[in-house]
């Protein structure tokens, strides 16, 4: 065996860990445009969804740190717009769920994602701790999270009046059953932080 088979010249790319981790490979992408012009949030984005998957195709370190920094990752709901759209059937939005996870676990979330990504902690921890998700708990998360204490006061007393909130979290019978689902997952993404390159912590916001 070759001293270069035993010590490849090149790392593994971004778009190569997106492949193994979704099945997805951006190179399918051909840049028609279809993805962004169906985005109900390309408008704010600081990257469009085909401009994304382009920085992923160049496959340099710096564009694909880019990636990582972009508000754009953050904004994309998932909607499956961009996914039915594609004639490639390219899964946009299993590829922006990869690098958001990513984006974290470097400690490159755009500034301006941070109240997006708070919502999801509280949201996941409200999940994981009653079994389905409690309104007042994921709302007193968030803004304990972000410090928007007095963000939309006025609401919630209105909500409360016509019982649409309940300040006790409802018992489910599959509780335990969510609470291993999450392990399992804490489980899986451990083992396959394992197999990733070594980069830095992410700091959290």
């Amino acid at each position: 065996m070759s001293a270069s088979a035993q010590h490849p010249t090149h790392p593994e790319t971004l778009s190569e860990h997106v492949q193994d981790a979704t099945g997805e490979s951006v190179f399918n992408c051909y840049q028609c445009g279809k993805c962004t012009a169906g985005c109900p949030l390309a408008a704010e984005m600081d990257f469009a969804p085909n401009q994304i998957l382009r920085l992923l195709q160049l496959g340099l370190p710096g564009m694909e740190e880019e990636v990582l920094k972009s508000l754009s990752i953050w904004l994309c709901l998932t909607c499956e717009t961009c996914a039915a759209r594609c004639p490639q059937e390219v899964e946009l939005p299993k590829i922006m769920d990869y690098l958001r996870q990513q984006s974290l676990k470097r400690g490159l979330v755009h500034p301006k994602a941070r109240d997006i990504l708070a919502f999801h902690q509280a949201f996941l921890d409200s999940i994981r701790k009653n079994g389905r998700l409690h309104e007042v708990g994921l709302i007193s998360a968030y803004k304990l999270r972000t410090f928007h204490l007095l963000q939309d006061v006025l609401v919630a007393p209105k909500l409360l009046a016509r019982g649409k909130l309940s300040l006790l979290p409802h018992g489910i019978a599959g509780k335990a059953d969510v609470a291993r689902i999450f392990a399992k997952c804490a489980a899986a993404d451990a083992e396959a932080g394992r197999h990733e390159p070594q980069t830095d912590k992410a700091e959290q916001p």
